[in-house]
């Protein structure tokens, strides 16, 4: 799975914790209270201490796992996750496999409209699964379907 990691040196305020930060149960500090108010009343945050909370319930929001937050060698850590293409191909696939053991003899144009799949990455994905034999095609090119081995 691919990531990408931000780290920023110094620890956290005071003697906040990562378990406080996940539970959002904590009080919020500055360190440089004319940066936060120029960030505040610019618009780009909306209170103080709701970071990691927004942060959380966005990726959550667009179905990616939650950033992972610590605290490392006198500095605070972010390592956030990002699905790669080839994950999202593997996905599709069993989501197609399944289809296909739960819907026997459907065609790429039935598959197509009940997936809400494009018909070349079907095809794609059908070569795949043939070539992997896990499915396979009975019945003439007009009436036949696929089926699950």
């Amino acid at each position: 799975m691919a990531r990408q990691e931000f780290f920023n040196p110094g620890d956290l305020y005071d003697d906040l914790t990562i378990e406080q930060l996940m539970s959002n149960c904590y009080q919020s500090k500055t360190r440089n209270k004319l940066i936060a108010l120029m960030f505040k009343e610019c618009g780009l945050i909306e209170k103080y201490g709701s970071g990691i909370e927004r942060i959380k319930n966005l990726f959550k929001a667009h179905g990616l796992k939650e950033p992972k937050f610590e605290e490392q060698q006198k500095g605070f850590k972010v390592t956030v996750y990002k699905e790669t293409t080839q994950e999202k191909i593997n996905e599709g696939i069993n989501v197609l496999y399944d289809f296909i053991k739960h819907n026997p003899a459907q065609r790429v144009s039935q598959i197509q409209k009940n997936l809400n799949t494009p018909a070349k990455t079907l095809e794609r994905w059908i070569k795949q699964l043939r070539d992997q034999e896990k499915i396979e095609y009975w019945g003439s090119k007009k009436t036949g379907g696929y089926y699950v081995k």
